[in-house]
């Protein structure tokens, strides 16, 4: 599925100025955003997602507008169909494993009843071997289970893209290097695309089929991993 960003944002706080002007076209099912803290990579997941509202331009997703800011087309984050997992999983505290992986079926402000069971959960608990902990509250997982749960709660609702925020930051070397393989897998099973953005060489070795490399709110380069790989080792 195609993924075209082509947008501006100016953000004005009391310590500085920051603006935003990244254009890019991505057309593998794995791309990452690449680049140092503070460089316009989160803002940018953002606005795919309809969490932030460019000032200018247009965002596309399999060739459907999801911003278009000369026609007025800000489709609202919960119709755009992708599903954002943020970098500290945002998990519910007040809700236990099987509640959070079923929040997003529910309609309305009611969450799901503690040992409510549907077949859609059951099956994401499995996928992410989580029956164990199903009773469990996120005060009381791992931080392995933290992510599996998110991502869980983020696939159950089917989406056509999912959008992934440093998803490995808070985790240690080991669990980093278990958790972008598990990931890897998942993904090519499901073959759903997805958009992820680090700083960290080594999530882009496994998920920068295509790796937009941005700095400064502008893109410096877009290629394919040994490409990047190839300009990097040449510096």
């Amino acid at each position: 599925m195609s993924l075209a960003v082509d947008i501006q944002k100016t953000l004005i706080t009391r310590e500085r100025k920051f603006e935003l002007s990244v254009s890019f076209t991505g057309n593998c099912q794995r791309i990452v955003l690449f680049g140092p803290s503070g460089a316009g990579k989160t803002l940018t997941l953002q606005a795919v997602a309809g969490l932030l509202k460019p000032d200018r331009g247009t965002i596309t997703l399999g060739g459907e507008p999801l911003f278009e800011a000369g026609r007025g087309i800000n489709v609202p984050a919960r119709s755009r169909g992708a599903a954002y997992l943020f970098q500290d999983y945002a998990l519910f505290p007040h809700l236990n494993v099987r509640q959070n992986v079923g929040f997003s079926l529910r309609q309305g402000w009611l969450n799901p009843r503690a040992r409510e069971v549907t077949r859609t959960v059951e099956y994401w608990l499995d996928a992410f071997e989580l029956h164990a902990v199903a009773g469990n509250y996120p005060a009381e997982l791992s931080g392995g289970q933290r992510q599996r749960v998110a991502l869980a709660r983020a696939l159950a609702a089917q989406p056509r893209i999912l959008l992934l925020d440093e998803p490995f930051a808070a985790l240690d070397a080991n669990m980093r290097e278990r958790m972008r393989r598990e990931l890897s897998d998942l993904q090519t099973r499901l073959d759903i695309p997805m958009v992820l953005i680090t700083h960290d060489e080594a999530d882009v070795a496994v998920f920068g089929d295509q790796v937009v490399q941005i700095d400064q709110g502008r893109v410096q380069n877009v290629a394919h991993y040994e490409a990047f790989a190839a300009r990097n080792a040449s510096r």
